[in-house]
């Protein structure tokens, strides 16, 4: 039997997928925002299924548990059209049973001064 993970989402993760999704929407139509959320979720499933798939980075020079994984690694997952190039990378913390997902942010964003400040906080 497969081992089972279980999510957690930050309110700032949620809202970075709504500010995604709207920022995709306005600027390459809804079609094209589709075809992202699409990526986004399979890429969730993905880290749900192995937290340290491979593509996953361990990241414990941001906080301790803590792990970033780029959209591309899920991108030939998705059925149908596929987003050519992915931007984004999620930002999450893995311990135990539990994965914490914590950012979804722009590959050109400076990590350091993007991670919540409940990662300062000891995991739960």
């Amino acid at each position: 039997m497969p081992r089972r993970f279980f999510a957690s989402y930050l309110p700032v993760f949620r809202r970075d997928i709504r500010e995604t999704d709207a920022w995709s929407e306005e600027q390459f139509g809804v079609p094209a925002a589709d075809r992202y959320g699409l990526l986004i979720r399979q890429a969730l499933r993905d880290l749900l299924e192995d937290p340290t798939r491979p593509g996953t980075m361990a990241r414990p020079d941001l906080a301790p548990h803590t792990y970033i994984y780029h959209l591309m690694f899920s991108r030939k997952r998705v059925a149908g059209e596929r987003v050519k190039a992915p931007r984004h990378f999620v930002l999450y913390r893995h311990i135990e049973e539990k994965v914490e997902f914590a950012r979804l942010l722009h590959d050109s964003r400076d990590l350091a001064r993007h991670v919540p400040s409940a990662f300062d906080d000891q995991p739960t």
